[in-house]
């Protein structure tokens, strides 16, 4: 499933497509192209690039995915795009005054990475004022951290265990969610109307309270299990959250109301901000 939208950019129009399946966003290159380069004709401007970085052997080029897009005609027609990362990596290569300020900050975000690898700390501090940035109360914004540190107990663990990043964390992921929650953490996004959003950065308090409980259990119960296989894994992590989905249910009986809620962090920050106006 597509959705699609248009981007303003220097006050020009880019237009994008979301992707449900790769839960990405895609930008037409040569909308891009033609802002950043003031090209009469962008069309052409990406042929020449493209055969240049094609010739430079950049991936860019064999990565780069084609969807419908709705021309001025208002008719679709396949055009080339990118997701964020490749829309980074093609900004590099056009040599534009309009492109500089986005190579310089992408150098920035790359020393601000390495400085935190060398010292986590820098990293925790940044994280912080971004979540003060944003609205967050310091209160929430210690949960999160601690959320944080809970998932990197856990992640430990199945390194431990032999389990592989990417799509078995992600579907060990979903059967911890799955479990507490009673939703998949596609269906859990789109119930807070997420998309590219981080899912816990969108959770209340008490939500944030019992995914760490889900997690950590499972943490503690392969510690004591060593799984040796992924299956294996996987039904300690529906063990791990199904005690907390069980701790849910009690706190829904009691006080009537639903622990997931649809109300997302843009909305809890809204809420707030026209509280105080008031």
């Amino acid at each position: 499933m597509e959705k699609t939208s248009i981007k303003l950019f220097e006050q020009k129009q880019v237009r994008s497509t979301w992707n449900d399946a790769s839960e990405k966003w895609y930008f037409s290159v040569v909308d891009v192209v033609g802002i950043l380069t003031d090209s009469p004709n962008p069309n052409n401007y990406w042929k020449v690039l493209k055969s240049r970085l094609k010739k430079e052997g950049s991936e860019l080029v064999t990565n780069c995915n084609q969807l419908k897009l709705q021309s001025r005609d208002g008719k679709f027609y396949k055009t080339d795009v990118a997701d964020t990362e490749q829309l980074f990596r093609l900004i590099q290569s056009v040599p534009s005054p309009k492109a500089e300020p986005f190579k310089l900050w992408i150098a920035k975000v790359a020393k601000e990475r390495i400085d935190e690898i060398e010292d986590p700390e820098i990293g925790i501090d940044r994280l912080m004022e971004t979540y003060l940035k944003k609205g967050y109360s310091k209160e929430w914004i210690n949960q999160r951290l601690k959320s944080i540190e809970v998932r990197k107990e856990l992640t430990d663990e199945w390194d431990e265990r032999g389990v592989k990043k990417g799509q078995e964390y992600a579907i060990l992921t979903d059967e911890i969610t799955k479990a507490w929650s009673g939703l998949s953490v596609k269906a859990y996004k789109k119930h807070k109307d997420l998309k590219k959003e981080n899912l816990r950065d969108n959770m209340t308090n008490l939500e944030l309270v019992l995914n760490m409980l889900a997690e950590v259990t499972t943490t503690e119960i392969s510690k004591e299990k060593q799984p040796k296989t992924f299956q294996q894994n996987k039904v300690i992590a529906n063990q791990g959250g199904t005690i907390a989905g069980n701790t849910r249910k009690e706190i829904e009986e009691k006080t009537g109301k639903k622990v997931v809620s649809p109300i997302s962090a843009k909305k809890i920050l809204d809420n707030k901000n026209k509280k105080l106006k008031e």
